[in-house]
């Protein structure tokens, strides 16, 4: 038996209308997904399943924490995370993916195992920016021995100017478009 197994919903004996489910995400779930930024998390799931003779429709809630590593600072933190999705499932004679939120599951099947869907949700729940959240004074929160090693490394347009280092012209051209100048 999977570790899978336990996300998923046997709907076949199920009448029509709507059923709620809840799955929790764990530690041991991330771990399961090969090549993940996401390593370690506790998500609560709530699935809830409106089941129809041609067509199902799985509304997903996601709610919890999981663990990033700041882009500012390289430290791991706690990134909370909240997100919805739908997903329609209609019934046909081969198995496919008709669109992002429309799959095709045979007949013949039985089970839908949410797994990838729900581990989709989290990851596209995730910010842009892994930053660390600021305090309640706005002040920053990441590793303020890591921020002062980034700082000396840091140039500014006066060190460029004062050592004259050379610079690519190209980079001047790409500066115009900023400045939206020609």
């Amino acid at each position: 038996m999977s570790y899978f197994s336990q996300y998923e919903i046997a709907f076949k004996g199920l009448k029509e209308g709507k059923h709620q489910f809840r799955f929790e995400l764990n530690d041991k779930f991330f771990e399961k997904f090969d090549s993940s930024e996401l390593e370690k998390g506790s998500i609560k799931c709530k699935v809830e399943l409106t089941k129809s003779s041609s067509l199902m429709i799985l509304e997903m809630a996601v709610k919890g924490d999981v663990e990033l590593m700041c882009h500012r600072c390289l430290d791991n933190y706690m990134q909370a995370i909240k997100s919805k999705s739908k997903l329609f499932v209609k019934f046909g004679s081969e198995a496919g993916e008709m669109s992002d939120d429309l799959i095709v599951i045979p007949l013949t099947e039985d089970h839908i195992n949410l797994a990838q869907y729900l581990y989709e949700l989290v990851v596209l729940s995730l910010p842009i920016m892994h930053v660390h959240v600021p305090d309640k004074n706005g002040n920053s929160t990441c590793n303020s021995e890591m921020e002062e090693k980034l700082k000396q490394y840091l140039v500014t347009e006066e060190e460029i100017s004062e050592k004259k280092i050379e610079v690519d012209e190209r980079w001047n051209e790409l500066k115009k478009l900023l400045e939206n100048k020609k």
